[in-house]
């Protein structure tokens, strides 16, 4: 062991690192990444859930229990509706996730001790369950004194009831299957595109290429096709293996189910192309890839609530192709919907289809320089 040999193999490691822009930024943006991501962006405690009301009383007292379960701050009144069969249409299509019921005889109830109002939860979200639960805690004393009844520090039990609807029995497997469904298409068909080119070029066979009358727009969908079936097969396995072994139920068209996979694989192909384009070796593409990956997970919904994140996070949620696929597959296999209800992620994911195939197209360039 000759120290003078091994210090210069040190020196020609630094030199080397501080050439390779991109393995020296993940030295110090991934650290910087998780650090935001879990300490700013990753919350758990639920604020501002859609919520829509339906007051059919629209007494003083229950006008008062509406306002105290806003003044909770877990739900945000972002719809009006007339009827409880209209909430219900709403959280099936996602709009909403969490529906208030004030029925008419609200105050003969509250003098009964009866219950006196439902809150109607997407249960496709089991935290969403969880913040309902808060909902029916509110005390409907402190808001209007009932006269007829000794005051009580507590409301009495069941004065607010909770029904959950799509996963009652708050099955995680329910929840969660159908997004692993997004999260390997992701890792996978993004990874996969994104050593495409550079393999070619790494291979020599980009010559060939050059050679032959392919334009780029040919290329790339050539590239893209034989993937779209590998990302469809791999669909089908995971919902097959969810269905036997947990019993996650398809309550939607199966047609729809393949129609949001395949905008995924389409979005994932196109991210992936894009990235095989500026990386230099097969080794950066899959550095590429880690940075997309990692912000897919923990900001699309998957692991940790969307509703859950503030703003700036949320905005960002919104380019990743993830976060719309997963309201697409869990209103279609959970809540039964359709993609023509649940439209804006559709048209949100073919956008992003458009931007990144355009802008992979633009990029790439038959020569070898």
């Amino acid at each position: 062991m000759n120290g003078r040999r091994l210090w210069a193999i040190v020196i020609k490691e630094l030199r080397q690192l501080r050439r390779d822009r991109i393995t020296l930024a993940m030295v110090v943006v991934v650290p910087v990444i998780q650090l935001v991501l879990f300490g700013y962006a990753i919350n758990l405690n639920l604020r501002g859930l859609d919520a829509g009301i339906v007051d059919q009383a629209n007494t003083a007292g229950s006008r008062a229990l509406v306002m105290d379960m806003l003044a909770t701050d877990v739900i945000s009144a972002t719809q009006k509706a007339d009827s409880p069969q209209q909430l219900m249409a709403m959280i099936r299509r996602g709009r909403i996730s969490i529906g208030i019921v004030v029925p008419p005889d609200f105050e003969r109830r509250r003098i009964d001790g009866r219950p006196v109002a439902q809150v109607l939860v997407d249960g496709s979200d089991t935290t969403v369950q969880n913040a309902a639960a808060q909902l029916a805690q509110t005390p409907l004393d402190s808001a209007l004194p009932d006269t007829r009844a000794p005051a009580t520090s507590t409301p009495p039990l069941g004065r607010i009831s909770v029904v959950s609807f799509y996963n009652p029995q708050r099955v995680s497997a329910i929840n969660i299957v159908p997004g692993l469904i997004g999260v390997i298409l992701t890792m996978t068909m993004v990874l996969f595109t994104g050593i495409a080119i550079v393999r070619e070029r790494e291979r020599g066979n980009m010559e060939l290429l050059i050679a032959t009358p392919l334009t780029s727009t040919e290329l790339m969908v050539g590239k893209v096709l034989p993937y779209i079936v590998i990302g469809l097969l791999q669909t089908t396995v995971i919902l097959a293996l969810g269905i036997w072994l947990f019993g996650v139920p398809i309550r939607g068209s199966v047609l729809d189910v393949y129609l949001a996979a395949g905008l995924l694989i389409l979005a994932n192909l196109s991210l992936g192309l894009l990235i095989s384009t500026r990386a230099q070796s097969q080794f950066q593409a899959m550095q590429m890839t880690f940075f997309v990956f990692l912000p897919s997970i923990l900001l699309s919904g998957f692991m940790f609530p969307f509703a859950g994140m503030p703003k700036p996070a949320q905005w960002i949620a919104e380019v990743l192709p993830l976060t719309h696929f997963l309201r697409l597959i869990r209103g279609v296999m959970l809540r039964g919907a359709s993609l023509g209800e649940m439209r804006a992620d559709v048209l949100a994911l073919v956008a992003f289809v458009a931007v990144m195939m355009t802008a992979a197209i633009l990029r790439f360039h038959k020569r070898l320089d």
